[in-house]
């Protein structure tokens, strides 16, 4: 059974920093790509950043470009989200993904097969 669980979440000012981990059990991620989307209250589940197996190739949102920095340890199975500058807008529920297309489409949550529960990160202003 392949379990995703998200942590480092909380409630910041806009300005600080906050730091994701998503580790994973029941399945050796370094054969995957990885993601980490998020979602506004009553707003669809949007891409944040995804990762290649090996972590050589990373993509971003426009909008947290300069700002969020991907990582992954596959010795951990843990994929990280480094989130500076934060600002309101960066509000939601944050999940992460395994890719089950190769990395094809790294941007479309349907390519992600398993995810985690989420964790709540709210920028206030």
């Amino acid at each position: 059974q392949v379990q995703l669980v998200e942590s480092g979440g909380g409630l910041v000012q806009a300005g600080e920093s906050l730091r994701l981990s998503c580790t994973v059990s029941g399945r050796t991620i370094s054969r995957y790509a990885m993601g980490w989307f998020r979602q506004a209250p009553g707003k669809e589940r949007v891409f944040v950043a995804a990762i290649s197996p090996t972590g050589s190739d990373t993509y971003y949102r426009d909008s947290v470009k300069s700002r969020f920095t991907i990582s992954r340890d596959n010795n951990r199975n843990t994929v990280y989200l480094q989130m500076n500058s934060l600002k309101p807008d960066d509000t939601g529920v944050y999940y992460c993904g395994v890719d089950n297309l190769g990395f094809l489409t790294p941007r479309d949550p349907g390519a992600y097969v398993y995810w985690g529960q989420g964790t709540q990160v709210t920028v206030s202003s």
